[in-house]
């Protein structure tokens, strides 16, 4: 792999020029920072950790890069401020040494379907120059190369080959067009021309002449009837000129024996005269109306309404509801116009779907010509005879001309396939046939980044001389980005990716070899966990690429938990000792060494001399299995994956395995239809068993839970609906009338009308940052005086909205329908946010445990299945140890909980893991090793069970010692 990176060459750090070693930050109190004095090293790699909602963000993101940002705006002139609207001021007293600011964060860079790997990375686009500029156009017609010839060549081809023979020279005006072209003739004899060809029949041209408007034609003005002779060359150049001229670069010559011969001054298929536009690079832009295939404009992908979706079980009958969007049978005109038809093909309503006659649901669905009688219920012993247009067709033509709401009601019946025109290539067939070394722009966009690298080494020796000449440039443009891709261990990924599809830790690693290919100096970036989703092999790759963007000259600031970032780091800060309020304080700031010395809870994991436990003995199960056979899609081959249930089953293996394929994209929307009847349709597969033994699943992704400050986590998880409906029951809030819609901060009635129950406003400043302050009338409460008097225990609804999960855990213990879900939020270890905290400020981590607590809080069955996708995200050792207290519960109780993930102290705690790999990409999509973790850990082909066997190894000497 290394021979085709292409790396720029690292020299020693430059000495600091701003005269400042340290980053030096003075009185931080953002959040929950307790006025912390901080010292952090320049042009060296920190990381800053410590338990999830200690105060990591608040002093990475919220005070020093939120510090940097306003600067920068600061520098921007007071006109152009009041258009960018300026930063608010971090809550800070004094920042020394600070540099130009980058933030690379884990949010997913775009849900925009056309954004891609390649648009992201600018490869894709260096690709487009380099099709046009150095691509070979071959015909779609015969395959063969498409040829241009200037005017010379062209008088040239025509005197050597066909020398003394009588030629009519044609210039195509008409290719393949319906119309009578009255006005064409008569411009034509006004040009001083008396001949045409029509058709392929060569007429004088006649006053008032005209065609056939509803034939196709193909029309050419005859130009000259020559002698192909050496002496004549003159006549036959102004001849090929005017021709030329006539027909936009195109020419066409009829010999004696009435062949017919194409020219033309751009591509051209010599054979059928076939012709392309001079090819630009946004002829393979599939964002580009010039190089987007038509019928899917571009996306890959069509929506159309499925037979399926319109009739979902063929045993019901159509009056039993088996046509879903008539449901059952009323007495209304669409029923009368089925029985009619189903009549004529001695059929009724009440037959079932898959018992009709062949081609009779054809005709329901799609329609036919064959006109139906209803009888009319207004004027009786009438007869109405119409066609009937089939059901699917009437649903497509309300989504193009029904309202928004009958829109949303179709959409019901959608379903995504592969463009049929492009097969998901999504360029015009044109772009798809220019070819660089046996290959079109879409076959590399396929291609993962590994496979491209392969494919660029040596490339120049497949090009022509000419190709040579122009492409080096770009070549030196591609290899180097896929370098980069290559050097933070994403060579599994293709171009043709779309970025929604992408875990956060993927964007952002993918914006950090953007920022290596910039080799900016002097630079201070900040990155929060760029290790998520990356396989431990993979890690060595991620902190070799932060390694070098230290070495070039830049501080890097990374908030994380990974053991072995932090032991290879320069400097360690550890912000603690706990959570929301019992953090915010500075426990250890130094380098490695002397960090695991100073023995906070951080260095006592790192050390091992506190560790996640593993379990004496593995479950035993419930002796059955859920069996998925031959799941295909993505880069998955046949995999039959067997779910063992009653146990806690890890899902494993190197990025790019096909981990999220088989699970979010294959098993999850199985049994999501299975039981709840989703519409979203699963990857290939070829059956399924085990179902009985299930009663529901339950998926917990990593989207945030709100995008605006009304949401928080009393509303998500749904207990600030039993709060609102305890303070109903109240005798003061009875003896008022009130109901639950007057504990709402988000209607009218015992909300704050002046700040509409937001509790802050906004003040806007032109040329200074916006404010929020306080509401003046409710004082930050959210509520009217009114609803404020309404009292449980002594507090106020705005109390219980800003007591912290801990303090809600003690005031509500007899009531126990609350504190069940307050109970949960306090499990899975977020004691110490507020119920009422604003979604916008939780972290990633946080947000996903809010959801996890959401669904921990229902009744389980004991026949559930949970679906976790790398929960670890953002949580530190001890964080984990709370996580996996909440699974056991649940895998005790009989569930199942299925896991996606890389981290090793779940992985060891697991009752079986299921690895896949070997490799990412193409080179994945198998199951390699299955079983407890120690039968994991034997595996020679499995990479994590190499990681597994270490960390197994480790724990039991230190069980021993």
């Amino acid at each position: 792999m290394e021979k085709f990176k292409e790396n720029a060459t690292i020299e020693p750090a430059p000495v600091d020029i701003s005269g400042h070693e340290n980053i030096e930050v003075f009185g931080a109190r953002e959040h929950n920072l307790k006025n912390i004095d901080v010292t952090i090293p320049r042009n060296k790699l920190v990381v800053i950790t410590g338990i999830s909602g200690s105060g990591k963000s608040s002093l990475a993101f919220d005070t020093i890069y939120a510090e940097g940002q306003r600067r920068y705006m600061e520098s921007f002139s007071a006109y152009a401020r009041s258009f960018i609207g300026d930063m608010e001021r971090p809550d800070v007293d004094k920042i020394n040494g600070l540099s130009p600011v980058i933030s690379i964060e884990q949010k997913t860079t775009s849900r925009n379907p056309r954004s891609t790997v390649g648009t992201l990375t600018e490869i894709y686009d260096f690709l487009r120059l380099l099709y046009a500029r150095a691509g070979i156009a071959y015909s779609y017609l015969t395959g063969k190369p498409m040829i241009r010839q200037s005017e010379d060549q062209i008088i040239d081809h025509l005197i050597k080959n066909f020398e003394g023979k009588k030629l009519i020279i044609l210039a195509p005006v008409v290719k393949g067009r319906k119309g009578h072209y009255r006005e064409l003739f008569v411009q034509i004899r006004k040009m001083g021309f008396t001949k045409v060809r029509v058709d392929g029949v060569v007429m004088e041209m006649v006053p008032k002449m005209q065609v056939d408007r509803y034939k196709t034609h193909d029309i050419e003005i005859v130009i000259d009837r020559i002698i192909a002779d050496p002496k004549d060359r003159f006549r036959i150049a102004q001849s090929v000129k005017t021709a030329m001229s006539h027909g936009n670069g195109v020419m066409m010559i009829r010999d004696e024996e009435n062949q017919i011969h194409h020219f033309s001054k751009y591509l051209m298929d010599p054979e059928t005269g076939l012709s392309y536009d001079e090819p630009a690079p946004n002829n393979f832009s599939f964002n580009s109306p010039y190089g987007a295939c038509p019928t899917c404009n571009g996306l890959g992908q069509i929506e159309e309404i499925s037979k399926e979706s319109v009739v979902p079980d063929p045993n019901l009958s159509i009056s039993r509801g088996g046509l879903a969007p008539l449901g059952d049978y009323r007495d209304i005109w669409i029923f009368k116009k089925l029985e009619a038809i189903l009549k004529r093909h001695k059929a009724n309503l009440s037959t079932p779907i898959k018992d009709l006659p062949e081609g009779v649901l054809e005709t329901i669905l799609y329609g036919d010509d064959v006109p139906v009688a209803v009888s009319s219920k207004k004027y009786p012993g009438t007869n109405w005879n119409t066609k009937f247009e089939g059901i699917i067709k009437f649903l497509e033509k309300q989504m193009e001309e029904g309202t928004e709401k009958t829109r949303q009601w179709i959409a019901d019946f959608m379903t995504v396939k592969t463009c049929p025109e492009c097969n998901g290539a999504r360029l015009k067939k044109e772009s798809l046939h220019f070819k660089i070394a046996d290959k079109n722009i879409a076959e590399l966009a396929e291609m993962d980044i590994e496979s491209l690298g392969h494919w660029l080494v040596g490339l120049e020796e497949r090009l022509t001389e000419k190709q040579n000449q122009i492409a080096p440039e770009v070549l030196k443009e591609i290899r180097k980005r896929t370098g980069f891709l290559l050097d933070v261990g994403l060579d599994y990924l293709t171009l043709n990716r779309p970025l929604r599809t992408l875990s956060g830790g993927e964007a952002q690693r993918i914006r950090l070899a953007t920022q290596i290919g910039t080799q900016l100096v002097g630079v201070l970036y900040i990155m929060d966990e760029p290790s998520i989703g990356l396989h431990q092999r993979d890690n060595v790759k991620l902190i070799n690429a932060l390694k070098n963007l230290r070495d070039i000259g830049n501080t890097i600031i990374v908030v994380e938990h990974d053991k072995d970032m932090m032991l290879a780091s320069d400097f360690i800060i550890d912000i603690g000792p706990g959570a929301g309020r019992h953090g915010g304080q500075i426990v250890a700031a130094n380098d490695p060494k002397t960090f695991l010395k100073e023995g906070g809870t951080t260095a006592k994991y790192l050390k091992g001399e506190k560790a996640i436990e593993i379990p004496s003995q593995r479950r035993k199960g419930l002796g059955k299995m859920l069996t998925l056979k031959g799941a295909s899609g993505n880069n998955l081959k046949k995999v039959d994956l067997k779910i063992p249930l009653g146990k806690m089953v890890c899902i494993t293996g190197v990025s790019g395995s096909g981990k999220s394929t088989l699970i979010h994209d294959t098993l999850f929307p199985i049994l999501n239809h299975h039981f709840y009847k989703s519409r979203k349709s699963p990857l290939p597969y070829e059956g399924i068993s085990g179902l009985k033994d299930v009663d529901k699943v339950i998926e917990v992704d990593q989207s945030p839970i709100g995008r605006t400050p009304r949401s928080n986590p009393a509303t998500y998880t749904g207990v600030f609906s039993d709060i609102r409906t305890l303070f109903t029951e109240l005798p003061e809030a009875k003896i008022r009338g009130y109901k639950a819609g007057r504990f709402s901060f988000n209607v009218k009635g015992g909300r704050c009308e002046t700040c509409e129950g937001a509790g802050m406003k906004l003040i806007e400043m032109d040329f200074l940052p916006n404010v929020h302050v306080p509401c003046e009338t409710c004082k930050g409460k959210r509520y009217n005086r009114e609803t404020l008097e309404v009292r449980f225990k002594g507090k106020s609804i705005s109390d219980v909205l800003d007591m912290t999960v801990e303090q809600a855990v003690e005031f509500f213990e007899n009531q126990p329908k609350i504190l069940r879900k307050i109970q949960t939020l306090n499990d899975v270890g977020l004691g110490y946010i507020s119920l009422g905290q604003h979604a916008t400020t939780l972290s990633g981590g946080e947000a996903q445990r809010v959801k996890l607590a959401t669904e921990l809080s229902k009744k389980d069955t004991g026949k559930t299945l949970y679906i976790l996708d790398e929960p670890t995200t953002g949580l530190h050792f001890q964080d984990i140890q709370h996580l996996l207290d909440v699974l056991n519960r649940l895998v005790d109780k009989g569930n199942t909980v299925l896991v996606i993930e890389h981290n090793l102290d779940v992985i060891k705690v697991a009752d079986h893991i299921i690895d896949l790999g070997p490799e990412g990409g193409d080179k994945g999509g198998q199951i390699i090793a299955q079983g407890t973790p120690e039968e994991v850990a034997k595996s020679k082909k499995s990479y994590t069970a190499k990681f597994l066997k270490e960390e197994l190894t480790a724990q039991t000497k230190a069980g021993k010692a």
